[in-house]
């Protein structure tokens, strides 16, 4: 049986049966104050919410490679300065989910929406006026990544309160509005900004933003009444060795994991020649095959594997195509790879992200738990771009470092959830 059952099972008093003497049962006044999550009905409204928030956090962020490829050539600045904004909105987004997540907890699941889709407007559109690079540092990289990072961890433990047996899907809808987002604002970016410039370019994908934002806050809704008393961080979390295995195994992940978004459109433009139109497929093309890569490993993961065991071969299928990105010598091969390294990526992302709520056995303590390990994540995906682009210019531009950097990171991931994954059996 599954990991998302696995969890179901810990919600309820009902004991464990055959291989699943892992289970540990939460007490029986906890299971009756809150009955099992419905699996569905309004809880499929949260998943749209859900799918609108990630459209405006990570569809953003998957789409930095429009925006850095822009900052490289009108700043004329190297891609280890210019990809540090990048990295930045992504560590913020993350490093204060413990934050967000004892706030979610504690009944501010709205609040945080109204409140990080401010921060994420002003933004956007003050980045659209700046012209410096430190003015779009603290606009699209401070004030961003915080706003964002108001959104995220609330969003994915509000979602895995609603469901059990249809976890992985459930997150997997909502992930894949990273997805569409990271689709649909590389199109906005091709199709205008040779129309009305990059700045008004920047503008429209904010009013696209802010029409997504008020329709959250007119349905967005919490399950589990709140939790008002409880530490920020739950030290003891640690103890546990499973938790503390996949925590070393998202911070692997979150190194190299989003690289393809921010430079597979570099490459192809600068390595391959291609031109900037052509070049912006390639990312355009590595988001939109990530809705497909989210939803079947997640029907996969709810049908018979478990987010564990769907994610360990995903890990280790990302770390060898990075591997095999040293290959791509042309175009054709490119968008190959874009498919692929999409596809398998979106897949990591979204499964990853499943396999948080079952670390958990009292889900009134989801968003603390969850909101823990994405802040340790924090620190990775901080470093990562950085790292990946000093290892591009220390070798010259060529990318041969940079892509077996990125492998061994993926590489490494897989072995320690499959190590996790072993410690909970």
């Amino acid at each position: 049986m599954y990991q998302e059952q696995k969890a179901s099972l810990r919600e309820t008093t009902s004991p464990p049966s055959g291989d699943e003497t892992d289970i540990v049962p939460i007490e029986p006044t906890t299971a009756l104050a809150h009955p099992p999550p419905p699996d569905g009905g309004f809880g499929w409204v949260q998943v749209a919410v859900g799918h609108l928030a990630l459209f405006n956090t990570f569809g953003w962020f998957n789409s930095y490679g429009l925006f850095q490829d822009y900052y490289t050539s009108e700043l004329n600045l190297p891609l280890s300065v210019v990809s540090w904004t990048g990295s930045v909105q992504v560590f913020l987004l993350a490093a204060i989910s413990m934050f967000t997540g004892r706030l979610f907890d504690a009944g501010y699941f709205r609040s945080l929406i109204a409140m990080g889709s401010l921060m994420q407007l002003i933004a956007i559109f003050t980045a659209s006026i700046a012209s410096e690079y430190w003015q779009l540092f603290l606009a699209q990289g401070i004030c961003g990544g915080l706003g964002a990072g108001l959104l995220y961890c609330p969003i994915i433990s509000c979602v895995a309160t609603y469901f059990s047996r249809k976890r992985a899907l459930a997150i997997a809808l909502v992930t894949s509005g990273g997805a569409t987002g990271g689709t649909i604002f590389p199109v906005i970016a091709q199709q205008l900004s040779d129309k009305i410039g990059f700045p008004w370019t920047m503008r429209v994908m904010g009013f696209v933003v802010l029409f997504n934002a008020v329709l959250m806050l007119m349905f967005a809704r919490t399950r589990l009444p709140p939790r008002s008393s409880g530490p920020v961080v739950e030290w003891a979390a640690f103890k546990e060795l499973s938790y503390s295995l996949y925590t070393a195994g998202a911070f692997s992940l979150l190194m190299a994991v989003y690289l393809i978004y921010n430079y597979i459109n570099h490459y192809g433009r600068v390595v391959l020649g291609m031109d900037e139109t052509a070049s912006l497929n390639t990312l355009l093309i590595a988001n939109a095959v990530g809705v497909p890569g989210r939803i079947l490993p997640s029907l996969l993961s709810d049908a018979y594997l478990g987010p564990f065991r769907t994610l360990v071969p995903l890990t280790m299928a990302s770390g060898v195509l990075y591997f095999g990105w040293i290959g791509v010598r042309d175009p054709s091969s490119l968008y190959v790879f874009a498919v692929l390294s999409g596809i398998v990526n979106g897949g990591v992302q979204t499964i990853s992200m499943a396999g948080l709520p079952c670390l958990t056995t009292d889900m009134t303590k989801v968003g603390t738990r969850t909101g823990m390990i994405i802040t340790v994540g924090s620190f990775a995906a901080l470093t990562g771009p950085p790292i990946a682009g000093a290892l591009i210019d220390a070798a010259g531009g060529r990318y041969l470092y940079m892509q077996i950097w990125a492998g061994c990171m993926m590489l490494l991931s897989g072995c320690f959830v499959a190590a996790s994954w072993c410690a909970m059996k």
